[in-house]
């Protein structure tokens, strides 16, 4: 039945009719091997993702980057409809938006700044800023987490870390569920954030990205730790304490 669900990815329905075995057991029995999600299964190899958490706030952050299109003045289709004129040509093309996120793997408190670029300098001044907002917090940072991109592999971005004393983790080739804590914070941030609402401008949506991550960090309950964030790290709501 294991062998089944990892080589073929069949429900324990589908399972149950090709053994003849009940599909409340199979069901039990791929409980018991942590296979009853195909979630937690890497699809390419059909091996057990094993999920992790650190021990301590700090030890390891993990970093990425969020491309978006930018709202264009007035707003985009969800604010004028489908049918508003010249809705995709090159006037209304207004270019990308970039997310820059850190997220610490043991509280899933999370730090963002949005740019108008992904380059190496930008990611250096936001890693500076980011660290020291972490570090106001108490938390003490020995290693960071990225995928394979150009600008975390950059000189800069490398002396930036080196100047702290921090350890560059990188991921797999081809596996982002090994920075999967980052990657799930931005499914997050799509479905509640930037989806969710109807903004003018790219202004705008801007401004209420801070109020949101505050609502992340400190009210919003996350199903992983029993609580929001904050609960997790010490003074991590700063000047609203």
């Amino acid at each position: 039945m294991c062998r089944l669900r990892w080589t073929r990815k069949w429900s324990p329905a589908r399972i149950a009719m090709h053994t003849g075995v009940p599909s409340s057991t199979v069901h039990r029995i791929l409980v018991r091997h942590g296979l009853n999600r195909l979630a937690w299964i890497d699809r390419p190899t059909g091996r057990v993702i094993r999920r992790y958490e650190r021990a301590h706030p700090g030890e390891l952050i993990h970093l990425d980057i969020k491309k978006v299109g930018k709202i264009p003045p007035g707003g985009g289709w969800k604010a004028r409809g489908r049918g508003y004129p010249n809705e995709g040509s090159k006037k209304r093309r207004v270019g990308y938006t970039f997310l820059h996120v850190a997220i610490d793997d043991h509280s899933r408190v999370a730090y963002v700044e949005a740019h108008d670029n992904e380059t190496a300098q930008t990611l250096v001044g936001f890693w500076q800023r980011a660290h020291n907002w972490y570090s106001a917090k108490g938390m003490t940072i020995d290693e960071v987490i990225t995928d394979n991109g150009a600008n975390f592999r950059s000189r800069l971005f490398a002396e930036a870390l080196t100047e702290r004393a921090i350890r560059h983790i990188r991921t797999r080739p081809y596996r982002p569920q090994t920075n999967g804590k980052a990657e799930r914070f931005n499914r997050t941030l799509a479905d509640e954030f930037l989806y969710a609402y109807t903004f003018r401008s790219e202004n705008e949506r801007r401004r209420r990205l801070d109020r949101w991550i505050h609502t992340y960090n400190c009210h919003r309950d996350h199903t992983a730790i029993g609580g929001p964030p904050s609960t997790r790290v010490h003074n991590v709501t700063g000047c609203y304490n």
